[in-house]
């Protein structure tokens, strides 16, 4: 018992502290690599509560417009808006479909980089908060979780197929699946339809792996960076550790900004593209 004690009070080590930090507040044990019936709590909470943040504020931006000189909250967000409009404009040219895609892709990118920039808070604070009230597991990054992210991207794709619908009609869109890109073939549509499966699936995946490979990785190394400043101790390796973790930490942080904007502008404009696709006649 003793012996079992010891072991228990041992300090993590390097890879016992990632893969814990790397660990979802789920809502009971998985079975097997996919078990469709686990949710990973703590991202749902976060998405939930960052993208009514984000829908709070575009409210409050609406609400509280005036046609004089703007305020710098209501100037941020005309620009926002602005940018926004300017690039679905350019790719989606059905000025009714603009009246919903626009504030999508808007929600979308402001929701993103919300998700995103939770990637700033030191990486020991949530969870030694949660800690305090029992909860053992806790990531903040909805982004850095596949599921999060893939379900995104299958929402875009729901998205993209009412559009093609909507746009082309549902015989239209059918004889489409059969017809593109090889032509109008009878011997050509078992072709033309494997491709379109395997178009769809390609765009849904990649859309969702993008984000979620970049902000895991964020993750990781933001990790691997609060390693070098745990290491420390009074001796000469150990505050060359503590000073190296603040430079590091402060040189990534800085980097990663452009990263957080960034996946978050490629995700809107890739919906803003795919969207446009499915209003592209073949």
């Amino acid at each position: 018992m003793a012996a079992e004690g010891h072991v228990a009070e041992h300090a993590p080590t390097a890879g016992e502290y990632i893969i814990h930090h790397l660990s979802h507040l789920q809502n009971k044990k998985q079975v097997g690599i996919v078990d469709f019936s686990v949710f990973h709590i703590d991202s749902i909470f976060y998405a939930v509560v960052l993208g009514l943040i984000a829908c709070f504020f575009l409210w409050r931006a609406a609400s509280k417009a005036t046609s004089g000189v703007p305020g710098r909250f209501q100037a941020a967000v005309e620009l926002l808006v602005e940018m926004v409009d300017t690039q679905a404009k350019g790719i989606i040219h059905n000025a009714q479909s603009r009246k919903l895609v626009a504030p999508l892709a808007l929600t979308v990118f402001i929701w993103i980089l919300l998700m995103n920039s939770m990637d700033f808070l030191p990486v020991d604070l949530v969870p030694a908060i949660a800690g305090m009230f029992g909860i053992h597991y806790m990531r903040v990054v909805p982004t850095a979780d596949l599921s999060v992210t893939m379900g995104l991207s299958v929402s875009v794709l729901i998205v993209c197929l009412v559009y093609n619908v909507k746009i082309k009609g549902f015989g239209g869109w059918v004889h489409e699946l059969f017809s593109a890109p090889f032509g109008d073939k009878i011997f050509l549509y078992p072709i033309n339809f494997l491709m379109q499966l395997i178009e769809f699936v390609a765009k849904t995946v990649s859309h969702g792996m993008r984000l979620f490979g970049n902000m895991y990785a964020g993750e990781l190394i933001f990790m691997l960076i609060a390693l070098m400043g745990g290491a420390w101790t009074l001796s000469a390796t150990g505050v060359g550790l503590f000073i190296g973790h603040i430079i590091a930490g402060t040189v990534w942080s800085i980097f990663h900004i452009l990263i957080v904007a960034l996946q978050a502008f490629v995700f809107m404009m890739l919906t803003l593209v795919y969207l446009g696709q499915a209003h592209d006649a073949h």
